[in-house]
């Protein structure tokens, strides 16, 4: 389990590893990085519309805390599963109600974690997809852990190396409607919190399109 504040040498390492990726060809910008809560239970909810977004995520929040995310576990391949466990992430099983994920989950947030989901639950493909509950039911199990949305945009330009230059920007805020708000259901908190971050980041395909 992660304690609080706490980033992982794994951690550093992978991120160092994508740095030239991300921050140097990808041009980062960072902004909003003082709403992230450099200690305590944290829950981040991001758009995703390409790989690179948890990665982006990372590093523009790594001058802050670690940030540990649900990720599909048909990820955790011989190798790359060790480096995601060292870097404390958090396998979960797509659509199918991962009630093992969840409660790990659950408890890492209770031990000051900061845990990142992205509530559409896969790359939008450029499709506008539904807000998935799972964010909001960790933030009623958890109603301590403060609620921040992160807005990517840019990222799916970075395989596209060297026909065009991305310009990758990553914005930590606060939700405009405020945190979880009394008798607020799971889903519609989920609703709610994406559509404030898909208001500046429209669905974008990913690939070399």
């Amino acid at each position: 389990m992660v304690a609080m504040s706490a980033v992982s040498p794994t951690y550093r390492f992978a991120m160092a590893a994508c740095t030239p990726a991300v921050r140097w060809w990808g041009r980062l910008e960072v902004s909003g990085l003082d709403a992230l809560p450099a200690e305590g239970p944290v829950l981040l909810a991001g758009n995703h519309d390409s790989y690179w977004d948890p990665v982006a995520i990372g590093i523009a929040g790594l001058p802050r805390r670690q940030i540990c995310a649900l990720a599909k576990s048909s990820l955790w391949k011989p190798g790359l599963g060790q480096i995601l466990d060292g870097m404390g992430q958090i396998p979960i099983e797509r659509g199918k109600g991962d009630a093992h994920a969840m409660d790990r989950a659950i408890a890492e947030l209770r031990a000051g974690a900061c845990i990142g989901v992205f509530p559409e639950g896969t790359r939008s493909l450029g499709r506008e997809l539904r807000a998935r509950s799972g964010f909001g039911r960790l933030a009623d199990a958890v109603p301590e852990a403060h609620l921040i949305c992160c807005r990517v945009t840019g990222t799916v330009d970075i395989p596209k190396f060297p026909r065009k230059r991305p310009r990758v920007r990553v914005h930590f805020f606060d939700p405009a409607g405020g945190q979880r708000q009394p008798g607020e259901a799971p889903d519609a908190l989920s609703v709610r919190l994406l559509a404030e971050i898909r208001a500046d980041a429209p669905w974008v395909p990913a690939g070399w399109r």
